[in-house]
């Protein structure tokens, strides 16, 4: 869908888009997560629960930029943070910040490939110096204050 967003309507337009319908999905499997999801985690693992909860809580200062962190980088599934985020107390605004922005540079890249794939003739196409150059920088944004703070911490 993101190639056909960026055939369809350009970069603009199509990552906008694609940014909306993939945290709406987010949101909506967040949503779904906290009704039923954490019910069932509290009356399986209710120790486990509230040892991730506790983790959680001591990190609410640094918690939009980890979330950004977990969005940009292939650590861990989407499905798997859309889930788990409710269960172990991740603010909505905080989880919904750090979807729609650290879903931008994904949508970039495939809703621009959708832009040029009647023009591509390798992968190598695809990610190109200044795709890659941008996706670093943001990686090395949304890390730096993490690891500035732990530079700092006693």
């Amino acid at each position: 869908m993101s190639l056909l967003a960026g055939s369809l309507f350009g970069v603009l337009r199509g990552v906008t888009l694609v940014v909306f319908a993939a945290t709406a999905g987010a949101s909506s499997c967040y949503f779904l997560s906290n009704l039923i999801g954490r019910p069932l985690i509290s009356s399986l693992w209710p120790d486990k629960l509230v040892f991730f909860q506790e983790q959680v809580a001591k990190r609410r200062n640094g918690l939009l930029n980890y979330m950004l962190f977990l969005r940009l980088t292939p650590t861990l599934p989407n499905m798997f943070i859309n889930v788990a985020s409710p269960i172990v107390n991740v603010p909505y605004h905080i989880f919904f910040l750090g979807t729609s922005i650290g879903l931008i540079p994904a949508a970039y890249v495939t809703v621009k490939a959708g832009i040029t794939l009647g023009e591509l003739q390798s992968i190598g196409d695809l990610y190109d110096i200044h795709s890659i150059g941008t996706l670093f920088l943001i990686g090395l944004a949304s890390i730096t204050p993490t690891l500035i703070s732990k530079k700092n911490a006693p």
